[in-house]
């Protein structure tokens, strides 16, 4: 274990999956949201194969004993991917971020529901009180303006940004059930092939090349993508997953800050005070789960003879 080293890894892994979302917005208003998911799982492969082979387990990267599974997840993380760069068309990426924040709140319910995982009324209350800042900045959005075209963008996006939550959040709650009896290294390699072949299915909805600017983009928002997992993979080998969750987080100061020096975007105030909400919710959760895990613990060696 070496917290410090997993705190920079999981900060390096923020940085990068912002810059590869600000790269995407950068081409979303001529490139399709299949496309770029295309782009973005593709060019990640090279990097993800070579960081197995530098692991000393490519070959173990391809085996799996749940390949429907991986389907499953492919599809639901492919969905939320997509989801989430047609509303980076729509929303500055300020907002954008805030919303997506509502994905690890919603793994609580769903994990709930699907993984019969007992939720009590601490993190119930957090829940609430996380849905409840997504609220206030989707309300702007979901409000009729003067300008009734932009409003309707807005609003589209605003939804678009929310169901690409959803869909990270069951994504994520069929990961916890994949990692029982799967790699990792292997997780991330069937999800960037997965999304890579379904993308393709889009084609017939309108594909277009790219200009020479927009390819760079796209391919260094692959390349990103691909660096990004390993460094947050890497981060988890390292740290506890109390300790560094939390930094998730950070990504709403560099959105903030790529949003104004770059889209000229400043965000309002039911963004600021919903973000705010949201974070502290999804703070209180993790410290919640650390919490029951070390409780947990605790119960497991007391049962356990020599307390082992």
């Amino acid at each position: 274990m070496n917290p410090s080293r997993a705190i920079l890894l999981k900060l390096g892994s923020v940085a990068v999956f912002v810059s590869m979302q600000s790269l995407i917005k950068a081409t979303s208003g001529h490139i399709p949201p299949g496309e770029a998911v295309f782009f973005r799982s593709f060019f990640a492969l090279p990097v993800i194969l070579l960081w197995l082979h530098h692991d000393g387990g490519l070959a173990d990267g391809f085996r799996t004993s749940n390949p429907i599974g991986h389907l499953w997840r492919g599809l639901l993380g492919a969905s939320g991917m997509g989801l989430s760069f047609a509303a980076l068309g729509y929303l500055p990426l300020p907002e954008a971020t805030a919303i997506f924040y509502a994905g690890p709140i919603l793994v609580v319910i769903f994990a709930a529901m699907f993984l019969n995982e007992k939720v009590g009324i601490f993190r119930l209350s957090a829940v609430g009180a996380g849905m409840a800042g997504v609220l206030i900045i989707l309300a702007p959005r979901l409000s009729p303006g003067s300008d009734q075209d932009l409003a309707h963008a807005e609003a589209l996006g605003a939804v678009l940004a929310l169901m690409s939550a959803v869909f990270a959040a069951l994504a994520q709650t069929l990961v916890r059930k994949l990692v029982a009896t799967e790699k990792a290294g292997t997780i991330v390699l069937y999800f960037s092939l997965t999304a890579s072949l379904l993308s393709l299915s889009t084609l017939a909805f309108g594909w277009v090349v790219p200009t020479p600017r927009e390819a760079a983009f796209l391919v260094l928002a692959g390349l990103a993508g691909g660096v990004g997992q390993g460094m947050l993979t890497s981060a988890y080998r390292f740290g506890d997953a109390s300790l560094i969750a939390p930094f998730d987080y950070a990504s709403m100061l560099l959105a903030v800050a790529i949003g104004y020096m770059i889209f000229n975007e400043i965000p309002n105030l039911p963004t600021i005070v919903g973000a705010a909400i949201v974070v502290s919710a999804g703070i209180a959760i993790i410290l919640r789960e650390r919490h029951l895990g070390i409780k947990r613990e605790r119960q497991r060696r007391a049962l356990t003879p020599g307390g082992q």
